[in-house]
């Protein structure tokens, strides 16, 4: 095995503050599914979220559905659509199988980011809207990032809805939600972007210009790899780090990295997981996998090194390692701090979007310390699909 070399880059250079106009945090990320009553019901089901809302025939809407579930602050919404005419979402699944569409950032001043935006080269998908009902009035715009994905904004400020107008209670109360335990994920700590070779910097770039984004944290193939593959990522932040998009690069390699293999089967760039923050790991994971959730697996060697590397550093794990270990949970650590992590296997049938749960005591890294370990896990699995 090469010897891999844990140090990410940070930045302390932000930019300039952007004048008016501020990014709060992730809002919800919109999916296009083949069945979106099926995809809502395997997230509460096995994730343990929520069902918020619904709009469908029931309420009005005649070409599309949509299922919103919800756990804490984290949002997802499941649109599929009725008719077999429909070029949009029937298009997106042949090329791209169920995936992210959209990820929607909660703003303030809507009106200054889509200006600026706009005077900066984005393309625009849709321009500033509103939609009310009795709630109130919901503000938005859409821009398009990488791939086929999207950016929406949305300024709720005058919305005490739910959701959004157009959406009722959902028809059916899960009667699992009340007997499966509780699975503690509280938030949206990043969500990752897959590039094609090269498109990654071109991809930064976006974020720089038309958002005012900066570079966060960063990554290269020197630092990053396994005997067979590896990587390069940036990850970009608005200007209250409240927002992080890290996106990721195939490096060469003696054999197809997991970003190529995303990238071929998903059709080209888009979202490759997104991570939930926890603040209690060992619980969530613990009732995670009760639900039936699946987890990648590392072996027992990682943790004999990591021991071995721990007894020598100043940081100090609260919580137990043999519980860490049985559980198959990363950890990642610096003088100041540490993270735990763990990846889902994928969603999907596609080998492409797959989720992380994580849990950060005083660090603001990404696990790079863990590529290593993740990678030869990814690429296990790879090997039983014929991929490697």
């Amino acid at each position: 095995m090469q010897k891999i070399i844990p140090n990410a880059t940070t930045y302390t250079d932000k930019g300039p503050k952007p004048d008016g106009g501020k990014f709060l945090s992730f809002d919800h990320v919109t999916f296009y599914v083949g069945n979106a009553k099926q995809a809502a019901s395997y997230y509460t089901t096995r994730m343990g979220f929520e069902n918020l809302a619904y709009q469908g025939l029931e309420t009005g809407s005649r070409k599309i559905c949509k299922y919103v579930v919800r756990q804490n602050r984290i949002v997802f919404v499941f649109v599929s659509a009725y008719e077999p005419g429909n070029h949009e979402i029937g298009d997106h699944l042949v090329k791209h199988g169920d995936g992210v569409k959209d990820v929607a950032f909660a703003v303030e001043d809507l009106d200054v980011i889509v200006k600026r935006a706009k005077e900066r080269g984005a393309s625009v998908v849709r321009d500033v809207w509103e939609e009310s009902d009795e709630f109130g009035t919901v503000r938005m715009a859409t821009v398009k990032t990488y791939g086929e994905t999207q950016h929406t904004f949305v300024e709720r400020k005058n919305y005490r809805g739910v959701f959004l107008p157009g959406f009722k209670a959902p028809l059916y109360e899960d009667v699992l939600t009340k007997v499966l335990p509780p699975t503690y994920l509280d938030f949206i700590d990043h969500v990752v972007g897959n590039q094609p070779d090269l498109q990654m910097e071109s991809v930064a770039a976006w974020y720089e210009k038309v958002l005012m984004f900066h570079r966060f944290w960063s990554v290269d193939d020197s630092q990053i790899h396994t005997e067979y593959s590896a990587l390069r990522s940036i990850v970009m932040s608005n200007y209250e780090e409240t927002v992080k998009m890290p996106i990721n690069e195939p490096a060469k390699g003696k054999k197809k990295s997991q970003i190529e293999e995303y990238v071929e089967y998903y059709g080209g760039a888009g979202v490759q997981h997104i991570a939930l923050n926890t603040g209690n790991i060992i619980a969530a994971i613990e009732n995670l996998r009760a639900r039936g959730m699946h987890f990648l697996s590392v072996p027992d060697t990682y943790y004999d090194q990591l021991r071995e590397r721990l007894s020598h550093s100043r940081c100090k794990i609260k919580e137990d390692m043999d519980t860490l270990q049985k559980l198959n949970i990363l950890i990642d650590y610096d003088e100041n701090g540490y993270l735990l992590q763990i990846f889902t296997k994928n969603m999907q049938d596609r080998p492409t979007l797959f989720l992380e749960v994580i849990q950060r005591h005083n660090h603001n890294g990404f696990g790079a310390g863990n590529f290593k370990a993740l990678f030869e896990a990814i690429e296990a699995d790879q090997e039983k699909r014929g991929n490697l």
